[in-house]
């Protein structure tokens, strides 16, 4: 059987389960002009957004493979994930996630967490460093997490050129 996806069968002989499972029908998936998934699109131009849906399927399938609910986005988390990563890049450099947790919690979210950074061109990239980073994995792996909501911001002008801002709460 020819697999359709050739970068399916590249994670899958590679070990790379998570991966593999994200590509299926990946062909679909792909960005015409790059020929690329959206996971590794680069985000450093001022028209590229993060791809919400790819974003959440990923976070929810590594949540899943260690035991957690899938994640749903969240209209208000989203609109919140777009302003902070706005202002992260307007302010040149990464926000505080505990002030960002405590305003989740202020709009009647319970459990709130917020993974912020800057430097990562593109979504796998970013999952990548957050998953390696033991306060940024806990947020992602948050057990009482049932909502999210992601973002980015392109600062041209910056050392860091993108800022992220994932939301979760419940």
């Amino acid at each position: 059987m020819t697999e359709r996806c050739p970068l399916r069968r590249i994670a899958t002989a590679a070990g790379l389960g998570l991966v593999a499972g994200l590509l299926t029908g990946c062909a679909g998936d792909m960005q015409p002009s790059t020929g690329l998934p959206s996971l590794y699109l680069p985000l450093t131009t001022s028209s590229a957004a993060v791809d919400t849906t790819a974003a959440r399927d990923m976070i929810s399938a590594y949540r899943k493979g260690r035991g957690e609910a899938p994640l749903t986005v969240d209209a208000d988390l989203q609109r919140l994930a777009e302003t902070e990563a706005a202002a992260m890049a307007v302010a040149d450099k990464p926000s505080q996630s505990r002030t960002v947790s405590a305003a989740i919690g202020r709009l009647g979210y319970a459990s709130p967490g917020a993974n912020l950074s800057a430097g990562y061109h593109t979504l796998a990239e970013a999952f990548s460093g957050w998953r390696d980073s033991p306060p940024h994995n806990a947020v992602m792996l948050s057990a009482d997490a049932t909502r999210m909501g992601i973002a980015t911001a392109y600062a041209p002008g910056s050392k860091y050129k993108v800022y992220w801002a994932l939301l979760v709460a419940k």
